[in-house]
C-alpha cells in the first residue's frame, strides 16, 4: 500500500509521509535565521534572486502579523500568504473581543493549530511552511517562536530553518549565541549565520529588528553592505592570523 498517497494514514513504522514531504519542502526553501537578544529579536532571511523585470519589493519573506509581532517564513510563499492572512484575522478578532493584543505565544499556538488541522483530515494537504515569530511577552522580555508543518510550536533563543545548510547554521548559532546579546551583536550574529548559506552581498539578505515598544525596523541595504564588508574583513584578518601562527609558518 502506498502510505504517502493519503495524509490521514500512518505507515506501519509510524510515519505520516505527506507531513514529512512538507518539511522537506521547507528545507528546500530560503534560509531564515532568528536570534533573541537581551532587548531585541532579529529576523534574517535569504532573499533569492528575482527576474530582471520583477519588482523585488513584492517578494517578501518577512511580514507583520500585528503591531507587536513580526513573522518570517521558509517554504512555499503562497502557503505562507494564506497562513499569515488567517493569523492576521485571528489577531484582529482577539483584539476586538478582548480589547487587548494577543501574546506572541497565543499567535504561535494559533498558527500551529491551523497547520496541525491540515494534517488530520482528507481532501487537504499540509502547509509547506515553517515560520518564526518575533515579539515580546507581556512583561517585556524578547521572544522567538518557531512553528512547523506538523503543527508543533516552541520557543527558541536562536534557530535557523530552510536553506541548504540548515544543520551547519544551527551548529554555528549554538557555538556563538550567548545570553543577553546587545542589538548590534544580535544583528551581527544573524548576518554571520546567513553568510554560511547566502552568496556574499547585501542584496541577498533581508533583515528585521524587533525592539520593545517600537515598530519593526527593516535594515537598509546600505547598512547591511557596510556590515557584511566589516565581517568579511574581520574573517580575512582572523584567517591570516591563524596562518601566521600555524606551526612551520616562520620557516
Amino acid at each position: 500500500m502506498s502510505y504517502d498517497r493519503a495524509i490521514t494514514i500512518f505507515s506501519p513504522d509510524g510515519h505520516l509521509f505527506q507531513v514529512e514531504y512538507a518539511m522537506e519542502a521547507v528545507k528546500r526553501g530560503s534560509a531564515v535565521v532568528g536570534v533573541r537578544g537581551g532587548d531585541c529579536v532579529v529576523l534574517g532571511v535569504e532573499r533569492k534572486a528575482v527576474a530582471q523585470l520583477q519588482e523585488s519589493r513584492t517578494i517578501r519573506k518577512i511580514a507583520k502579523l500585528d503591531e507587536n509581532i513580526t513573522i518570517a517564513f521558509a517554504g512555499f510563499t503562497a502557503d505562507a500568504r494564506v497562513l499569515i492572512e488567517k493569523a492576521r484575522v485571528e489577531a484582529q478578532s482577539f483584539q476586538l473581543t478582548c480589547e487587548d493584543t494577543p501574546s506572541i505565544e497565543y499567535m504561535a499556538r494559533f498558527i500551529a493549530k491551523t497547520q496541525q488541522s491540515y494534517t488530520q483530515r482528507g481532501g487537504v494537504r499540509p502547509f509547506g511552511v515553517s515560520s518564526m515569530l518575533a515579539g515580546f511577552s507581556k512583561d517585556g522580555s524578547p521572544q522567538l517562536y518557531l512553528t512547523d508543518p506538523a503543527g508543533t510550536y516552541s520557543a527558541w533563543k536562536a534557530n535557523a530553518i530552510g536553506g541548504r545548510n540548515e544543520k551547519a547554521v544551527n551548529e554555528f548559532l549554538e557555538k556563538n549565541w550567548t545570553e543577553g546579546l546587545s542589538e548590534d551583536a544580535a544583528v551581527r550574529l544573524t548576518v554571520k549565520a546567513l553568510m554560511e548559506v547566502v552568496d556574499s552581498g547585501s542584496k541577498n539578505i533581508e533583515l528585521a529588528v524587533r525592539r520593545r515598544g517600537q515598530p519593526v525596523l527593516m535594515v537598509s541595504e546600505e547598512t547591511l553592505a557596510a556590515l557584511i564588508a566589516d565581517i568579511e574583513r574581520e574573517q580575512e584578518e582572523s584567517k591570516k592570523a591563524a596562518q601566521d601562527n600555524a606551526p612551520g609558518s616562520d620557516l
